[in-house]
Order: C-alpha cells, then sequence, then structure tokens
C-alpha cells in the first residue's frame, strides 16, 4: 500500500476525535488518536489471540501459564511464586488456574522437597507437547494479525510502544 493510500484510510478513531473536534475545537484531541488504537487494537489482537487458541480448545489464560512454563525452559518447572509474577497475575487467580490445569492433565503441581512451604508447577509429557504446538500455530495467527505492516513497520512500532510501556512504569524482571 502506498503512502497515500495509507494517508487516506480512515478508522473509528478518526470519527471519534473529529466528533471531539466539531464539539470542542478548543481542545487537542490528539492524545485520544494514539491512546484510543492502542486501546481498540488491544481489543482487537486479543479477541484475535481467543479465536485462534479456540481452534485448539485452550484459553488465553491457558496457553499463557503453558507458555510460562515452557519458556523457562527444561525441565520447565517454576514455583508459583515465579508463575504468579511471570504470568502477570495473582496468587488466587494462578491457583484456580493451576487447579483446572492440573485436571486436564496439562501441569503437575508439587510441595518443593527442599523447601516445604513453596509450590513447584511443572509441565507434564502432554502439557509441553501441547504448549509446543500452540506456540507455533500463536506466531503463525500474530504474523496474520500484523500482515499489514512490513518487517521495518514493526520493529519501529515495537520500539515506540517499549518506550510507552516503559514511560508507564513497566520494566524487564531480572
Amino acid at each position: 500500500m502506498t503512502e497515500p493510500e495509507q494517508q487516506s484510510q480512515h478508522d473509528g478513531v478518526d470519527r471519534i476525535i473529529a466528533q471531539w473536534h466539531a464539539v470542542r475545537p478548543d481542545l487537542d484531541a490528539s492524545p485520544m488518536g494514539v491512546i484510543g488504537r492502542i486501546s481498540r487494537a488491544s481489543r482487537l489482537l486479543e479477541r484475535g489471540i481467543k479465536e485462534n487458541l479456540a481452534l485448539h480448545g485452550i484459553e488465553p489464560w491457558e496457553f499463557d501459564v503453558l507458555a510460562t512454563l515452557l519458556r523457562a525452559g527444561a525441565p520447565h518447572v517454576l514455583t508459583a511464586g515465579e508463575l504468579s509474577s511471570a504470568a502477570m497475575v495473582s496468587s488466587a487467580a494462578l491457583t484456580n488456574r493451576i487447579d483446572h490445569l492440573v485436571e486436564k492433565g496439562l501441569v503437575d503441581r508439587a510441595v518443593d522437597p527442599a523447601h516445604r512451604r513453596r509450590v513447584l508447577i511443572s509441565l507434564t509429557e502432554s502439557g509441553r507437547e501441547l504448549a509446543d504446538r500452540l506456540v507455533e500455530h500463536h506466531l503463525v495467527g500474530e504474523e496474520r494479525q500484523l500482515a499489514g505492516l512490513t518487517a521495518a513497520e514493526r520493529e519501529q512500532l515495537a520500539g515506540l510502544l517499549r518506550r510507552v510501556l516503559v514511560t508507564l512504569g513497566d520494566q524487564a524482571e531480572g
């Protein structure tokens, strides 16, 4: 798509900004152009991810836990606290998620023999196999969602979003 074609396209946020400009021309609504698009993109991307994972009977939160354990590397074990932090969910929410995944035979839960107060969560063999398959399927879906951007545009967008997140206080752990 050429630059003039890109500039002639409009989205729902353009309409909202135009409405604000019509009723309050004294306000600079340009921040809505960024925040509104990030918010709308997030909802649309999440919907696409959910639909893609549903093809395998998996919810996004299930994939998140399985993928977090998989990317931890062999032997694919994390403490409940580490998993809670990495998955960015409360320990109460994690407990319910782990219960569900244990019932499905995708993860195991065990008391850490070295520290009896810690709980270890690990992928079962079927959980690891599923996570391996899903991560490939997931990346194909994400590739499809970003098909409208060139590699250079993706890199630029990722850099800009990283700056926004750091400005908002998001920090990489460890």
